[in-house]
């Protein structure tokens, strides 16, 4: 495992003046980017040919370092001409995803944003369900074992597939059909199947909270709320029930846009006690805890419970909703805010107050 000590050292050897904010062309550049921009800081947007047009044509990448594929963010030399430019590298979902979690925690000596130790803790499912447990966070009841199903659940799989292969099913025959029709398609494979993570199905509104703790402050903050977009589902309701049964479509759950949302105040001080608890288990259970962005994934139920069935330990896509700012965020200082700004001023802060310790690893 890298440890900590090594990336202080070779942050040591930075131009302090100069430091460079970088991160993959995908998921979250863009704010992350612009936000770096309006901070103060120079940036790079790490990309393949094609994918760079969003960060030319928005001017928000100050330099560009090309692969032939986004895989290659691990190699050595894309590495090291990110420490000739005295880069850090903010962590998103597509990053973790190309890069691979075993070089994250490894081999990728880029000082990065956050705690890069607990990125895994979001990517397996096991390890999310304790984080969230131990939190005291209400996460849906686990199935074990396909046969067990009682009720309506949700077969998720590992990994930042944005909903790709989801289905529902309420019993162990609908389980088996639907998951074979799958496999056949392509879509999942057998060692898929295997890794299956089943959990009941809450019935309620999509609310993902975006949270930012500042170890400089020693605060959670509410930066914004999304609601996901998701295909085919949400083309299908848009179908009369009958039809729906004659159609013969499967539903899928393929994230595809994200929708700002405010939630009734009345609930807010119940986000916030979510955010606070699960910062703090954090702390105990993968030192020193989440760093920076994160968020929560629930759904309201009408007795306004809020279940969590998912967690980001790092910057989500949702918070692509809010690049100039939420109602959250607005009011903290009352000016536009994005979750990337965000990030750029805790790391201005900590370089003014010489605690970059705090904040990367």
């Amino acid at each position: 495992m890298i440890k900590k000590d090594e990336i202080i050292e070779i942050f040591n050897e930075y131009n302090k003046d100069e430091i460079t904010i970088a991160t993959l062309g995908s998921h979250t550049a863009l704010h992350i980017l612009k936000g770096s921009k309006l901070e103060g800081f120079s940036t790079v947007c790490i990309t393949v040919k094609g994918r760079d047009i969003p960060y030319k044509r928005f001017r928000v990448a100050d330099k560009f370092i090309y692969v032939n594929d986004f895989s290659e963010i691990k190699d050595e030399e894309v590495q090291e001409k990110l420490r000739e430019m005295n880069s850090i590298i903010i962590p998103h979902g597509s990053f973790i995803a190309y890069c691979g979690l075993d070089n994250i925690e490894k081999n990728f000596y880029v000082p990065m944003f956050g705690n890069r130790m607990i990125l895994r803790w979001e990517a397996e499912r096991d390890l999310e369900r304790k984080l969230l447990e131990e939190a005291g966070i209400r996460v849906p009841k686990k199935f074990e074992d396909p046969n067990d199903i009682d009720r309506c659940v949700i077969v998720k799989f590992p990994g930042a597939r944005g909903g790709k292969g989801y289905f529902i099913a309420s019993s162990k025959d609908e389980f088996y059909k639907k998951a074979n029709e799958l496999i056949d398609k392509g879509i999942l494979t057998d060692e898929d199947l295997k890794k299956a993570h089943i959990e009941e199905y809450i019935i309620g509104t999509n609310f993902c909270f975006h949270y930012f703790y500042s170890p400089l402050k020693n605060e959670v903050e509410l930066l914004g709320i999304d609601k996901r977009y998701e295909s085919n589902i949400d083309g299908l309701i848009r179908i009369p029930a009958k039809d729906q049964l004659e159609s013969n479509i499967n539903p899928s759950y393929v994230i595809t846009g994200n929708i700002p949302v405010v939630i009734r105040e009345s609930l807010l001080p119940k986000v916030f006690d979510m955010g606070d608890k699960l910062v703090e288990a954090s702390k105990s259970i993968v030192p020193p805890g989440i760093i920076g962005p994160f968020c929560l994934q629930s759904l309201c139920t009408d007795s306004l419970e809020i279940v969590v069935f998912e967690m980001s330990a790092r910057i989500d896509g949702g918070s692509n909703s809010f690049m100039n700012g939420s109602p959250y965020s607005f009011l903290y200082n009352g000016e536009p805010l994005s979750m990337g700004q965000r990030i750029a001023r805790e790391i201005k802060l900590a370089l003014s107050l010489n605690m970059i310790e705090k904040i990367i690893s």
